[in-house]
């Protein structure tokens, strides 16, 4: 077997022989009548009229017998095969094309259409041109890329050799679509707010932080669109929505990614209650659309859509599953004691809500398979939520849980600036106490809501997570095109 510089020294040749040829291995122009799919999807038509077209596409097979050579081309669209006959056109044309063409290559080539003895929709060879020489072997046909790091690392070659890791981005694409098409269709208005902030916040995370040279001052790379959001509202846009790249320096797992896609959506005028009928409207909708039926499965379950989505109380989750008997009133003691025995990391400066948020992520979570809301939050877990009417220690807010992912996060949004201030007050404090991820004040975003900011509905999906979901992929970078790696060695 041949080692890679060989093969590769051998294409650099072929390069050189197809220059001096006086053929341009990456000509500027190219001629192309039809994509593979509509020839293939026209084939009668075509075949019959006997008319010469020119189409162009990737060799993805090699199969030489003789005076024929027989290949399978794909132009991203289709694969269909081309056949070239020695003496249909000048022998050192031929000679060309099987010296100097590999696997890999870009070609353009024109010929009528026929279909072979076998049933074979073909394209008959009349002329050929290289456009792009390939100068590295494809993976394998049968086996592609084994290793999980470099098919992540080169995605492109993942897409290529795998029409079902191609397939998933391309539904991943359709999902977006279809949440875009209906949100537009309920009056929403497509905005875009700033990546780069002078203040990072809209949500409990670590920033990435940078510096712009010409205004000399440190900008954080976007944690959440919120606040920006709602203070379009307070500008008189009564339903907004972002599909946004958010960043938080954070751990990699599974289901997290420091680079990643969101959907937030707010409206004026309305509510957490509101916003968890519409929600669960919209995930039924995408669902129906895509898959023409209410259910998919994902690893051994099957997930109803069908079914009106549950709703559980954040605090009964934890006295079920976690078996705490006083969540509402635990000391940041005992929940410490209770994160050891379950073998809940624990950080320095973590307050009892972020450990109490750990424990339910272990233990509560998991447990969640069908689609079920959560609700009633204590205050103190999200400092840009309305408290209850009934109970101002907790907040009215949901989240949605599906296989055990969290996939939504929403709530009433509070707009009472004294309150905003306080709540961000405590997160100050927090920060002090070393919660790297604890909220910082935005004085701006008080000012804003000072001039008044109406009663709104708040909605954030992540979209990640939930083409991970609807395409049956347990792993955050199978559905991420080009995911955050480590840098090799």
């Amino acid at each position: 077997m041949s080692s890679f510089e060989e093969i590769r020294n051998n294409r650099i040749q072929k390069l050189q022989t197809l220059k001096d040829s006086g053929f341009e291995p990456y000509p500027i122009t190219t001629r192309c009548d039809y994509s593979l799919a509509d020839v293939v999807s026209k084939f009668s038509t075509l075949s019959s009229s006997q008319k010469k077209i020119y189409v162009c596409g990737r060799i993805m097979s090699l199969r030489h017998q003789g005076a024929l050579v027989f290949f399978t081309f794909d132009d991203g669209t289709a694969k269909l095969q081309g056949l070239i006959k020695k003496g249909e056109f000048e022998d050192a044309q031929f000679d060309l094309f099987t010296d100097v063409t590999d696997i890999g290559d870009f070609i353009e080539i024109h010929g009528p259409l026929f279909t072979t003895a076998r049933g074979e929709k073909t394209l008959q060879v009349l002329g050929w041109r290289m456009l792009s020489k390939s100068l590295r072997p494809l993976p394998e046909k049968w086996h592609g890329l084994q290793d999980p790091d470099e098919r992540f690392r080169k995605r492109y070659l993942d897409t290529l050799m795998s029409p079902a890791v191609k397939e998933r981005f391309v539904l991943r694409s359709r999902i977006i679509a279809e949440i875009r098409s209906y949100l537009d269709k309920a009056d929403f208005l497509e905005v875009e707010t700033p990546m780069l902030q002078p203040l990072f916040g809209g949500a409990s995370a670590e920033p990435f932080v940078t510096h712009h040279n010409a205004l000399d001052m440190n900008l954080f790379l976007r944690i959440a669109p919120e606040l920006y959001l709602k203070k379009l509202l307070i500008g008189g846009f009564s339903k907004v929505y972002e599909i946004n790249r958010n960043f938080r320096n954070e751990g990699i797992d599974m289901t997290h990614n420091p680079e990643f896609t969101m959907l937030e959506f707010y409206q004026s005028f309305s509510n957490k209650d509101e916003q968890m009928a519409f929600t669960e409207k919209m995930l039924k909708t995408v669902v129906k659309k895509i898959f023409k039926k209410t259910s998919i499965e994902f690893e051994s379950e099957t997930i109803d859509f069908s079914k009106k989505f549950a709703i559980i109380s954040y605090l009964d989750l934890l006295k079920r599953y976690a078996l705490i008997s006083n969540p509402e009133s635990i000391t940041p003691d005992e929940a410490k004691n209770k994160a050891m025995q379950l073998g809940v990391k624990l950080t320095d400066g973590d307050p009892v809500q972020k450990i109490i948020d750990n424990i339910y992520k272990k233990t509560c979570r998991p447990k969640l398979v069908q689609p079920t809301f959560i609700v009633d939050y204590p205050a103190a877990y999200l400092p840009l939520a309305k408290k209850k009417k009934d109970n101002d220690a907790l907040v009215d807010v949901f989240q949605l849980v599906i296989a055990g992912i969290e996939m939504v996060k929403a709530f009433s949004e509070l707009n009472d600036p004294i309150d905003q201030r306080e709540r961000f007050a405590l997160q100050e404090e927090n920060k002090k106490k070393g919660d790297t991820e604890a909220q910082s004040t935005d004085e701006e975003f008080i000012e804003a809501m000072e001039y008044g900011m109406p009663p709104a509905g708040g909605v954030g999906v992540g979209i990640d997570r939930l083409v991970m979901l609807l395409t049956n992929t347990r792993n955050i970078k199978e559905v991420i095109l080009f995911p955050t790696m480590k840098h090799r060695e």
